[in-house]
């Protein structure tokens, strides 16, 4: 397997996809374009997920201090605009990048090592996601849960990814080769954010199936960002949702992966609530409002679950 020999215009392309987020698209971008990294080698591929803003602006802005290209996707959906910039990408490594994110200094040159020194035999890598935590912390939010607000650290050595449903990479800070996105066909289109839902695991899946494909899977510290967690995701009632349309986005993967008939989903559905019920402390949880980060860490995992029965059965629309 090789993915080196693709021509291409540069080495790498950093994705990232916005809608109508430019102050933050501004900030994010400028932290690429400062990045210690020959400016002939890498470019900047915008896309503009129908914003009515003024993201059209903040792209041009930098265009004489990097190679940016700028995309509109009117089409309304994260993997959507994540394939129209990926297959628009002039780089041999597309690196996956959010709109309210700041790459850390040798964050490019990180991207570039790990990749040249792999042989080809590494299809998907990704690195450590500090937050920035924009309001206090909240007592009640476990380090267990955290992780939904794009917080990723695996330590401080490279490690190998063998079962993407156990451990995964973010997709706010993840790249590939090029020729291995198109051999898989992206990101399927049924996963991720479609307006204000909360669907998710379009990364999580995209891993799987580079994995499936027998290409590895590669952790990288020194492939370093900061997210932003902002004060209107600090709260109980966002947590509940994101945690309901995880499992939502689990059931979504199964459809995908398996095609289950009507009477298997229905089954399905049955044997995870069952097993919900098995736990009296997941029960509790769900039926009282807590401060307790333990027991708020049980609601949310037993949402999971309801999630899960409710997308089997159709609720996510597949």
């Amino acid at each position: 397997m090789t993915s080196g020999d693709v021509k291409s215009l540069y080495l790498i392309s950093v994705v990232v996809c916005t809608r109508n987020r430019a102050d933050l698209l501004r900030k994010a971008v400028a932290s690429i374009v400062g990045q210690q990294f020959p400016k002939e080698k890498f470019e900047i591929v915008v896309v503009d997920n129908g914003s009515s803003d003024h993201t059209g602006l903040v792209a041009t802005e930098f265009n004489s201090q990097a190679n940016v290209l700028y995309l509109r996707e009117d089409r309304i959906g994260l993997c959507v605009a994540r394939n129209t910039g990926w297959e628009k990408a002039r780089g041999r490594y597309v690196v996956f990048f959010d709109d309210d994110a700041i790459a850390q200094p040798g964050w490019l040159d990180a991207v570039a090592e790990a990749f040249e020194h792999s042989s080809g035999t590494v299809g998907v890598i990704g690195g450590r996601v500090d937050p920035v935590w924009l309001g206090p912390r909240p007592d009640w939010l476990a380090d267990e849960i955290a992780g939904a607000l794009t917080i990723l650290d695996r330590g401080p050595q490279q490690k190998f990814i063998t079962d993407a449903r156990r451990e995964w990479l973010v997709g706010a800070n993840m790249a590939a080769p090029k020729a291995v996105l198109a051999e898989v066909g992206g990101f399927h289109p049924w996963l991720d954010r479609v307006g204000s839902n909360l669907l998710s695991s379009g990364d999580v899946y995209l891993q799987m199936q580079i994995i499936r494909r027998g290409y590895k899977c590669l952790y990288v510290p020194k492939m370093a960002i900061q997210h932003l967690a902002p004060p209107s995701r600090l709260t109980q009632a966002w947590f509940t949702k994101r945690f309901y349309w995880q499992g939502m986005s689990d059931a979504v993967m199964q459809i995908i992966q398996d095609c289950p008939s009507k009477r298997h989903r229905l089954q399905l559905a049955i044997r995870r609530l069952a097993q919900l019920a098995t736990s009296p402390k997941r029960v509790k949880a769900l039926s009282f409002p807590t401060s307790d980060p333990a027991i708020f860490r049980e609601k949310c995992l037993a949402l999971i679950d309801l999630g899960y029965a409710a997308g089997i059965l159709g609720a996510a629309g597949r």
